[in-house]
């Protein structure tokens, strides 16, 4: 019942970055990513539905994330698209908008921005071209 719900299919790691790498540039994937260095540029998943992302609480994303499954630890400036599931730990730090559909938030966790809900996963504004981000309905 509701202790069912805490059962997530498990992603595997698929690409890795480690704690003493930066990354300048977008980054697109498909499977699991886990971030414990920096990334400067956008997080973008391919449109598989069950990609992953990992941000330690020594992580850092200078830019744009757009994956259907987040858990945030680091510090993230820019906005987070989880299209399915969206966890914020205690060491969380969010500035810009969140835009999921089920979110879990820590206490601890920060976002400095707006939680934006939306019902159905939908097509990011990064996956549709690199004009300037769509506004959400609130």
């Amino acid at each position: 019942m509701l202790g069912n719900r805490k059962k997530r299919k498990a992603t595997r790691i698929d690409t890795l970055v480690g704690q003493h790498s930066e990354i300048q540039g977008d980054i697109r994937f498909t499977g699991g990513l886990h971030v414990d260095g920096t990334i400067k540029g956008n997080v973008i998943a391919e449109n598989d539905g069950r990609s992953m992302l990992s941000l330690s609480e020594c992580g850092t994303i200078e830019g744009e994330v757009s994956v259907p499954y987040v858990v945030l630890n680091g510090v993230v400036i820019g906005d987070v698209h989880g299209s399915e599931h969206v966890e914020l730990a205690s060491k969380a730090r969010v500035t810009g908008n969140v835009y999921y559909n089920l979110i879990e938030m820590a206490i601890g966790a920060e976002v400095n921005g707006k939680l934006v809900h939306s019902l159905e996963p939908s097509e990011s504004p990064l996956a549709i071209g690199h004009g300037e981000p769509l506004e959400a309905s609130e």
